[in-house]
């Protein structure tokens, strides 16, 4: 499939990553814009930045990522004051059709700043003046063709700012194929950086990998899978990116993997924002816990090991971990839950049952409601718990 054979119609997985990004992009704009009004010498503006933003909609009508943001933002009257878009792509086909998708749109005269379009090649060049700059807050958009173009350097030069996420697509398929590749090199090392790109090779038996380097290990497709995916992660922490969140898509039998979504920030109430979203959209679960990707992980990749863990796995940790320790009910999910599938809710539900079961007791000021815990509850976890 080429690029225009992908923008002919629209796909589940694509219709899927579009609601994905939509849905965080409006939640996140409703955080930075609170934060914002507390502080009125702030720069009153927020950004929303695709780089490789296509020609707004398929061959089958359907609306593409930028289309969908920006209705989005012209239905909610503060976002629609504040957002500055900036879409590119290098096509002038692309950006000419763009532009005339979203000057059609009911309500765009209304946004209070154009949207910019423009028509690029996303260079180091571009990179190194997002780097320059002090960006106001921005949700960077990269979804690639292949993976030209997209870099740790990208990414960061956007993170590094206060208020900036990054989403991003991880054209799997394309990139399983260069890592073997000597004459795409340079993007893979771009994306990895130089060294995890040579321990990668090496690791799979690649043949570029370094003069004299030694393969420990056979990888069969999955476990390959698992390798690539642990190493962007941790290339992402490594980065800066405190939290990332990976999610996997299929092909459309279902039996190979096809692409993943990485989302990463610097907070982790923009992680615990897209954990509910990509929780809502995954299509798999297990005892109410979503499978945000999709692999059968095992110790050798302990970040989707984490992501596998099913809802009955919650107790053991949260009594081991906390046992002879009292915790705020906020503080146990924002410890806890990084890197674990479970959101807000798994943990309420938990403490409450522990509570019911005579395992934890709850400390608050405040008149108890059935089915709640008081936003001021602090868990009280008994030294045996470890013992259990």
């Amino acid at each position: 499939m080429d690029n225009d054979e992908f923008f002919s119609e629209q796909s589940e997985q694509s219709k899927i990553k579009a609601q994905i990004v939509n849905d965080y992009f409006v939640v996140w704009a409703k955080i930075i814009i609170a934060q914002q009004k507390k502080s009125p010498h702030q720069v009153q503006r927020i950004g929303y930045i695709d780089l490789f933003a296509g020609p707004g909609r398929y061959r089958d009508e359907a609306a593409s990522t930028p289309v969908e943001v920006i209705q989005a933002a012209i239905q909610d009257p503060d976002i629609r004051e504040r957002l500055v878009a900036a879409f590119n792509d290098k096509n002038p086909e692309n950006t000419r059709s763009l532009r005339e998708c979203l000057e059609q749109l009911p309500g765009y005269s209304t946004l209070n700043h154009t949207p910019q379009i423009h028509t690029e090649e996303v260079t180091a060049d571009l990179i190194e003046d997002f780097e320059k700059k002090n960006l106001i807050p921005s949700f960077l958009f990269v979804d690639p063709w292949g993976y030209k173009g997209l870099s740790l350097r990208l990414v960061n030069s956007v993170l590094k700012n206060w208020g900036c996420d990054c989403v991003f697509f991880f054209n799997y398929n394309r990139l399983n194929s260069g890592i073997s590749n000597k004459f795409v090199n340079e993007h893979i090392e771009a994306l990895f950086g130089p060294d995890r790109a040579n321990r990668i090779r090496t690791m799979v038996g690649a043949s570029n990998a370094p003069a004299g380097s030694v393969q420990t290990r056979s990888f069969n497709p999955q476990q390959r899978e698992q390798l690539i995916i642990e190493e962007m992660c941790s290339a992402l922490k490594e980065m800066g990116g405190q939290y990332v969140l990976p999610f996997r898509f299929r092909d459309d039998r279902g039996t190979r993997t096809t692409h993943h979504l990485f989302f990463v920030s610097k907070h982790f109430r923009g992680y615990e924002r897209m954990k509910d979203i990509m929780h809502k959209h995954s299509s798999r679960r297990d005892q109410g816990v979503a499978g945000f990707e999709y692999n059968p992980a095992d110790s050798g990749a302990p970040t989707l090991m984490e992501f596998a863990r099913p809802l009955a796995d919650l107790e053991e940790m949260v009594l081991q971990q906390y046992a002879g320790r009292t915790v705020h009910r906020d503080a146990l999910y924002e410890q806890h839950s990084v890197g674990r599938p479970f959101i807000e809710s798994h943990y309420r539900e938990l403490v409450l049952r522990l509570e019911a079961e005579g395992k934890v007791s709850i400390l608050t000021e405040k008149r108890r409601q059935s089915g709640k815990l008081p936003t001021d509850a602090r868990i009280v976890f008994p030294k045996q718990a470890v013992d259990r």
